[in-house]
């Protein structure tokens, strides 16, 4: 396990790696929500470590909370300490809404302003506009779309940009083949004082809905394999942004030419 844990580490990217030394965060909770001062769409995110009683702030998660149910947050604590919401800030951030029902708790602005609406850096460009096809020399090269806990819906701008990424690559390359892996993180893990686990066949489910979307998108069905695995190790996954349990849950694009 060590020597595996070094080979991933040597994997990541610089900055990812380096920010590996931040305090990680896992835990589930109710979401909270926040009004705030400034109004629509500015409101906060909040969830409440039960365990250690702590209140971080999660609104920059690609996948917003669902305030009927559960939530498992998975972040890293920023370096910044002010909040416009009123909580310590977890960046980046990912939280999956889980089966288990919760009741609404919504908080009064109480002087926080909340974030101010802003386009994600990732955000996928309309269709309509030209994009820029890769230049040579060209090589086999991976692509990864990475989902919420147990979920197959792919993430709404996140993993659309990321797909967008893989498209493009794959249209000005004219591959071989196209693998498309499904990976669940069948691995029981303890958090909040629960075991969890994915389902074994989100796997499938997850290489069959890219699959489909590439064949949607223009990728000839005969280039196109369908494989899925489970006990999903981490990987240097860019929509994981150095996560590493969030890239366990993914889908992987692999282009040969």
């Amino acid at each position: 396990m060590r020597r595996l844990l070094l080979v991933l580490l040597a994997t990541l990217p610089v900055s990812a790696a380096g920010a590996d030394t931040a305090e990680t965060v896992r835990f589930i909770t109710c979401p909270i929500y926040r009004d705030t001062d400034a109004g629509k769409k500015s409101g906060c995110w909040l969830a409440d470590d039960r365990a250690s009683g702590r209140r971080f702030d999660v609104s920059r998660a690609p996948s917003k909370p669902d305030w009927n149910f559960e939530i498992l947050v998975e972040g890293r604590v920023a370096a910044e300490t002010r909040s416009n919401c009123g909580g310590e800030v977890l960046e980046p951030v990912r939280t999956s809404v889980l089966p288990t029902p919760c009741p609404r708790h919504m908080l009064p602005a109480e002087g926080f302003a909340g974030n101010r609406f802003a386009l994600p850096v990732r955000n996928v460009r309309p269709l309509s506009e030209k994009r820029t096809p890769p230049a040579p020399p060209f090589a086999d090269k991976t692509f990864h779309l990475v989902f919420d806990f147990d979920k197959a819906f792919v993430v709404y701008q996140l993993d659309d940009y990321l797909l967008d990424q893989a498209i493009t690559w794959i249209r000005g390359v004219d591959p071989k083949r196209v693998i498309v892996t499904g990976w669940a993180a069948t691995d029981p893990a303890e958090v909040s004082g629960r075991a969890i686990a994915e389902d074994p066949a989100i796997a499938r489910t997850r290489a069959e809905l890219v699959g489909e979307a590439l064949r949607r998108l223009g990728v000839a069905a005969d280039k196109i394999e369908l494989r899925w695995k489970t006990a999903a190790q981490p990987v240097a996954a860019d929509g994981a942004d150095g996560l590493a349990e969030p890239s366990r849950r993914r889908a992987d694009i692999e282009v040969e030419l």
